[in-house]
């Protein structure tokens, strides 16, 4: 986890929310896979680039979560969480990505306990009406692959950060929830295609950007859920000389365990929570071809082992 979190409770939520209530100026409701996190803050520039990256719910829709994002200096830095009310405070926290993957984990929070849909930090693309997954720790690749199979035909874009499972006897099913996607302004370095859209973005000081990635692909570029079928772990290991291999569920299972689920956005991890992340990660897997790819060649070589992976047909 890459900022402090600390669970609370309704007394300290409440005092919380009675203290910063006259710096609330700006609220947004978006709407995430069914669930309605209503964004309470002082930043101008939070708000608008919340109300661009998610989709928006009514304001007569009552919120079942709330996020409030907010700078003091006499608190520290990171999430106070209370899992009763479903309320987050961020403090003093610049990087939006941060904001959107705590409202996500907050949405993820509610459907897990409520709704046995569960939460996974990976990309999600549909490739000829078949869903594929990257899941990776960070920097290991995960956002640089799944917008370069996205250059191939057929493909459209689910998600390249966070989608919801409902499992099922059939299939699994991935669904995304945001409305556009913030990206590295280097994705254009590695696939040239992606200049134009970058050219038209506006990029925050940590050199990201909410980009509309229909302005590139077209409309049909982007899907809102897909079928699973294959889910590719990506690992960036120097010291292992194979670059790609099938995975067992087991050993998958291993693997993503010892990577805290590829997920530092788990807002409670609790016995009872990871028991259900367990339970679903194993189900998940098993419906599912598993395959590891190590990312340590140029970006090139290792999406070509990656589109061998995601072109060979079921056996």
């Amino acid at each position: 986890m890459r900022y402090h979190l600390e669970l609370i409770g309704p007394d300290e939520r409440n005092q919380l929310f009675e203290r910063y209530e006259a710096r609330y100026l700006y609220s947004s409701k978006c709407e995430l896979h069914g669930t309605c996190i209503r964004l309470l803050t002082d930043q101008e520039r939070t708000d608008q680039t919340w109300d661009n990256n998610f989709y928006g719910m009514a304001e007569s829709v009552r919120s079942h979560g709330r996020l409030i994002v907010l700078n003091d200096p006499q608190q520290q830095t990171g999430v106070k969480y209370d899992p009763l009310t479903r309320t987050a405070f961020m403090f003093n926290i610049d990087y939006y990505g941060w904001v959107k993957s705590v409202a996500l984990a907050l949405a993820g929070d509610i459907l897990e306990d409520q709704h046995n849909i569960h939460s996974v930090h990976g990309a999600a693309l549909d490739i000829g009406g078949r869903g594929v997954s990257l899941i990776a720790p960070s920097k290991s690749g995960k956002t640089t692959h799944s917008w370069g199979l996205l250059r191939m035909k057929d493909a459209r874009l689910v998600t390249d950060d966070w989608y919801f499972v409902r499992m099922s006897s059939k299939r699994p099913l991935a669904y995304g929830s945001e409305k556009n996607f913030y990206v590295e302004g280097d994705i254009s370095t590695i696939w040239p295609e992606y200049q134009g859209l970058v050219d038209k973005a506006s990029f925050d000081s940590r050199g990201r950007a909410i980009v509309n990635v229909r302005w590139t692909v077209g409309q049909g570029g982007v899907s809102p859920l897909t079928t699973m079928y294959k889910v590719i772990l990506l690992k960036r290991d120097t010291d292992d000389p194979v670059t790609s291999r099938e995975m067992g569920p087991e050993e998958a299972m291993e693997y993503l365990e010892a990577h805290d689920f590829c997920n530092p956005h788990q807002l409670v991890r609790d016995e009872r929570k990871i028991s259900l992340r367990r339970r679903f990660f194993r189900d998940y897997l098993e419906h599912c071809e598993v395959h590891l790819v190590n990312t340590v060649r140029p970006p090139e070589e290792t999406q070509a082992i990656i589109r061998g992976i995601v072109s060979r047909c079921e056996q």
